[in-house]
């Protein structure tokens, strides 16, 4: 993949950290062997794959001067969930500094956290390649992997009642996408 070369290794390396960027080639790897199992392409699943958490930033401050940089206006979601802006900045980051401009990429990575409405299958494959990579390990995470090989929809509607239900428990916010992307979900499988 022409994507990954040594300088841009070296900045995503840089930018997110080495256990972060063994995730990303977990995703990736994941995200793959996801799309040659359901006939999606495989490239644009590598890609996105790779590029999913290119913007994953720890420290606040700096992802927040990258969102102003790459224009990226903070929503109300955002604002409460800061955790998942680096997928909506990582999608602007992929096309402007990466040079990425094949939509269904971006909306892969830009959704990869939340979901949303309409998902495509590259959509949901990064998003479950993201939930489910091997190294994973919370309740449900083998559910979902088990799931995630049969069938996209059924994976989705479990890995995004499991988060939902999660994040309840936790009394966290909920960005919209997410319920927009299990009620999408939802209707697809009546």
């Amino acid at each position: 993949m022409e994507i990954i070369t040594e300088d841009i290794k070296n900045e995503i390396l840089q930018r997110i950290g080495e256990k972060r960027y063994n995730h990303t080639l977990r995703v990736m790897k994941t995200a793959v062997e996801l799309a040659r199992n359901f006939g999606i392409d495989e490239e644009k699943a590598q890609i996105a794959g790779y590029l999913h958490d290119c913007a994953k930033i720890k420290n606040k401050e700096e992802l927040l001067k990258e969102a102003e940089i790459y224009n990226l206006n903070l929503t109300e979601d955002m604002k409460r969930a800061p955790q998942i802006i680096h997928g909506y900045l990582g999608a602007k980051i992929a096309n402007k500094r990466y040079h990425i401009d094949d939509i269904e990429i971006l909306s892969a990575i830009e959704s990869h956290t939340t979901g949303k409405d309409n998902m495509s299958d590259l959509d949901k494959i990064i998003f479950l390649a993201d939930y489910i990579e091997p190294m994973r390990n919370f309740d449900g995470v083998e559910e979902a992997r088990k799931l995630s090989k049969i069938n996209l929809d059924e994976a989705m509607l479990f890995s995004l009642n499991n988060t939902i239900e999660f994040l309840c428990s936790k009394d966290e916010y909920i960005a919209l996408d997410t319920i927009k992307a299990r009620n999408y979900i939802l209707e697809i499988l009546k």
